[in-house]
């Protein structure tokens, strides 16, 4: 389906002032089609579509009627494109009336005629209105006819006969006859001497009227150009220069060379007005157009259209340094105070693009963004505000930029007078050729933008003689994964907007590079955000236990784990055109879970001073909340892993837990090891308390103090474990009763004999095997042994 055709314009009109049935010139755009196209035009309020002769889509040829108004516009209306609109206006001229009596300047000649309809002839004297009839009869007949000749011979010989004697006869009368016509003509002469005067200087004043009239156009052409310009009518200047260099271009009369060397400096001076309008910044795409336009109209000199794209070029780039001046400045505190006051909604430039251009159509606001108020601009750091101002920038300019190169390309910027000229074709061959140029321009801007953001967010990977012309930012910190991936969300939004103007992809490459870069700085920064977060987890160990002997450590630690993985997700979820980004997500996330090793002393040392909890109820809860973390939390992080489109979460899963396993058994042979020496320690010294001899005894009088303490010691044990975690009781107990039934073992096997009463006493060991099951094995091997060295 073919485009609709705009509605006409009218920009200009020649003569803009006349009386009625004045031909006038009308220019403009989109006029029509054809001939059969045009459909309506009026002027001041009058039809004038009779009198409409149709030259091209940009001007129309017609005589002005009888119009309503003094002053009015140029109305056009065709078919395709409806009714249009008008510029410019038409000024009509009341004629003056003359009346009978008044002087004229025009000389009316007297003419004799003969009005039928009146049967008068008009200028002639009543008595010469009919001759007399020279056959002296009214002819019926033959007959009559023959008497009719008889007749004219007889007065042709009275005639011929009497000449002569009238003659002589008159002769006197004849002489004074011509002396009274002579008097009577010089009489008249005298009398009408002023009349003829009059008539002569009248004819010559309407011959010098003439001239003028022919040639004022010229005569008063520099001062209409000097007010044209003044009113901004580039138009009306340009069709009158037309009209007066087919007319006086090549004159020889030299008041004319004269006059029109005063209009080409007048135009001169124009062409240069023009040409700094049209390098002038900023200006909307509307303007450009214009005015190239207009110099191609003129004849400008040069290329005036790759000259404004020149310039528009060198304003974008000093548009992203300044920027990035101004940001750097504020950051420093020697520029603004409101620095991250910026309004961003709010463009470079007064108009045009809207943007980008609303241009390129960009939808501002990414996920991160939404829901939020403007606030959090005054909390973003320099570097993320001068990132969505630059890209912003650079949306917004660069459409118009490239539209205007494109009108170069397909020659749309020139008039219908250029392209007859030639010139159309001219620029189109002179495009072919600077397109490596412009080529180059565009990747110059590209190039700017990735640098310029690289200077501010990854300034380790510029050049050293890069660093001062892109970089000049105080980094205290680097940014956080957070506001990176902010960040990567507005250069990806950026790169979307600039593929949408069908900009070849490699000129775009070069922000798919730093797309990828920041991606991968993203995930680095993020997983070391993390394993920090992971660390400090010990600071926020309160050690208050549930009923299930855990703490809010293994909930912080999965929570810091999923807040990782959806702040990755994004950042990993590759746009049409980016490089997928992998890394080792086994050994990262085996740095998560090393990071927190809860045997280590800084993280008792974290405890307040005022917890009543001893070291050892600590291990017993660490060892709670590493049993929950193998048998939940691991679990858990697997399904987020599997939801975000992880891979290899079986690995992730194994690598974890035998890492878990690990800290686990060390921090249960810390406990058994605190707990089991002092009870196996004291037994030795227990038993041969007194001098004790198991050859040289007395009678058993009951179970000994040692063996009591041991037992209460156990039982305390129990009771330590039980309070934090039910769970590690049967773990826990197996071990120490297993630690001082080998310590038993062992003492029973250095004893070389038993006497009587000694073996005796070894049954107090009885009383160890009903307490625990597990010291029957203990209980009957000191048993056997007594018995045998007995």
């Amino acid at each position: 389906m073919s485009r609709a055709r705009q509605p006409p314009l009218v920009t200009g009109i020649s003569p803009n002032e006349g009386i009625s049935w004045t031909k006038v010139t009308i220019r403009g755009e989109n006029l029509g089609t054809g001939p059969t196209d045009l459909i309506g035009l009026t002027i001041c309020g009058h039809n004038c579509l009779l009198t409409a002769e149709w030259m091209s889509a940009s001007k129309i040829v017609c005589r002005v009627g009888q119009a309503k108004n003094d002053k009015g516009d140029i109305i056009v209306t065709t078919k395709s494109g409806g009714r249009g609109t008008s510029t410019v206006s038409f000024k009509l001229l009341k004629p003056e009336k003359i009346g009978i009596l008044d002087q004229s300047a025009v000389w009316v000649d007297e003419m004799n005629y003969y009005d039928m309809r009146t049967d008068r002839n008009k200028g002639i004297p009543p008595l010469s209105l009919r001759p007399a009839n020279p056959l002296g009869i009214e002819i019926d007949n033959f007959d009559q006819l023959k008497m009719a000749i008889v007749n004219l011979k007889k007065q042709a010989n009275k005639k011929n006969e009497g000449s002569l004697a009238y003659v002589k006869g008159g002769l006197s009368t004849f002489f004074e006859a011509q002396d009274a016509l002579s008097g009577a003509s010089n009489t008249a002469d005298t009398l009408f001497q002023e009349v003829l005067g009059r008539k002569d200087k009248a004819d010559s004043t309407r011959n010098a009227l003439n001239v003028l009239q022919r040639f004022k156009f010229l005569f008063n052409l520099p001062l209409n150009i000097e007010r044209n310009i003044q009113k901004g009518d580039y138009d009306v200047v340009i069709n009158d220069y037309e009209k007066a260099k087919s007319l006086f271009g090549k004159t020889e009369v030299q008041v004319f060379k004269k006059y029109y060397a005063e209009v080409e400096t007048r135009i001169e001076a124009l062409r240069e007005l023009l040409l700094d309008k049209l390098l002038e910044t900023p200006s909307t795409l509307h303007d450009q157009k214009r005015y190239i336009r207009y110099l191609s109209d003129l004849h400008a000199p040069g290329d005036p259209a790759w000259q404004c794209i020149g310039a528009q070029h060198q304003w974008i780039l000093q548009l992203m340094h300044n920027c990035k001046e101004s940001y750097v400045k504020e950051q420093k505190g020697t520029s603004l105070l409101h620095c991250s006051m910026l309004d961003l909604d709010s463009d470079v430039r007064p108009s045009p693009i809207g943007h980008l251009s609303q241009t390129a159509s960009l939808k501002r606001g990414s996920s991160f963004q939404s829901g939020r108020s403007d606030a959090w601009r005054y909390k973003a750091p320099q570097q993320v505000v001068f990132v969505e101002k630059l890209t912003k920038l650079v949306v917004s300019q660069l459409p118009n930029f490239w539209k205007l190169w494109i009108s170069y390309v397909n020659g749309s910027l020139f008039s219908e007078t250029a392209e007859k000229s030639g010139q159309m074709e001219k620029s189109k061959k002179n495009a072919r050729q600077r397109q490596n140029d412009f080529k180059k321009m565009i990747q110059e801007v590209m190039h700017s933008l990735e640098k310029l953001i690289r200077g501010a967010l990854l300034p380790f990977s510029l050049k050293e003689g890069e660093s001062r012309l892109y970089g000049g930012w105080e980094m205290k910190s680097e940014l956080s994964g957070q506001w990176l991936t902010h960040v990567i969300q507005t250069v990806r939004l950026s790169s979307e907007s600039l593929t949408a103007l069908e900009i070849p992809n490699d000129m775009l490459q070069i922000i798919q590079d730093l797309i990828l870069d920041l991606r991968v700085r993203c995930i680095i920064v993020t997983l070391q955000h993390t394993a920090e977060d992971i660390k400090r987890l010990a600071e926020k160990e309160d050690w208050v236990v549930d009923n299930e002997g855990l703490t809010s450590l293994p909930s912080h630690f999965e929570q810091c784990i999923v807040h990782s993985l959806q702040s990755l997700k994004t950042v990993l979820d590759c746009k049409p055109g980016e490089a997928s980004v992998s890394f080792d997500l086994y050994s990262n996330f085996l740095l998560f879970l090393l990071s927190v090793d809860v045997s280590s002393p800084d993280l008792f040392g974290s405890i307040h001073e005022d917890s009543s909890l001893t070291s050892e109820q600590r291990v017993l809860i660490a060892l709670s909340n590493c049993r929950y973390l193998e048998r939940h939390t691991f679990l858990n992080i697997a399904e987020h892993f599997e939801k975000h489109g992880f891979q290899g979460v079986d690995k992730i899963t194994q690598v974890s837990v035998e890492s878990l396993k690990e800290l686990d058994q060390r921090l249960f042979e810390m406990y058994i090891e605190s707990k089991a020496d002092p009870i196996v320690g004291s037994l030795e010294p227990g038993i041969y308390a007194g001098y004790f001899d198991w050859k040289d005894c007395l009678v058993p009088a009951g179970v000994r103090n040692y063996l009591k303490e041991a037992l209460v010691n156990i039982i305390a044990v129990h009771a330590e474990v039980f309070t934090i975690s039910k769970d590690l009781v049967p773990r826990v107990m197996s071990r120490i009763v297993e630690a001082v039934s080998e310590e038993l073992s062992r003492l029973m096997q250095c004893v070389s004999s038993f006497s009587k009463n000694g073996a005796l006493q070894v049954a107090e060991y009885f009383v160890l095997r009903k307490t625990q099951p597990p010291f029957f094995i203990v209980c009957d091997s000191i048993l056997i042994l007594s018995w045998e060295n007995k």
